[in-house]
């Protein structure tokens, strides 16, 4: 599977920012490039985890919805968010955008 081959429900905004995730109960540095009530498009270090693996974020103090990885292509990689972020917060994402490195507790999620 990869990116041409996922249909898009909702329109992705830009993004740039990087943010902690984790992969495989593992911390992961991950830059935040395009965002949607759906899902991501992330860059990571290659390998940093696998089609069908689980993703938590926390963007800008904001706790994303459970993701799971649905392509990988390099560096790339498409997350699907399990349910769906608000039209607001992603709104109010885009305005506060940049580059920060957002704190994330996975005790608090």
């Amino acid at each position: 599977m990869n990116m041409q081959s996922i249909p898009r429900t909702a329109e992705r905004k830009p993004m740039s920012l990087m943010v902690k995730s984790r992969v495989r109960s593992r911390l992961v540095f991950v830059d935040l490039i395009d965002i949607s009530e759906g899902g991501c498009k992330i860059k990571a270090k290659r390998g940093f985890g696998n089609i069908g693996e689980r993703v938590v974020m926390k963007v800008n103090g904001i706790n994303a919805p459970m993701g799971k990885i649905v392509w990988i292509e390099g560096e790339f990689a498409g997350v699907a968010f399990e349910g769906q972020m608000h039209a607001a917060i992603i709104d109010y994402l885009c305005e506060e955008g940049g580059m920060k490195l957002t704190d994330f507790d996975p005790q608090k999620r």
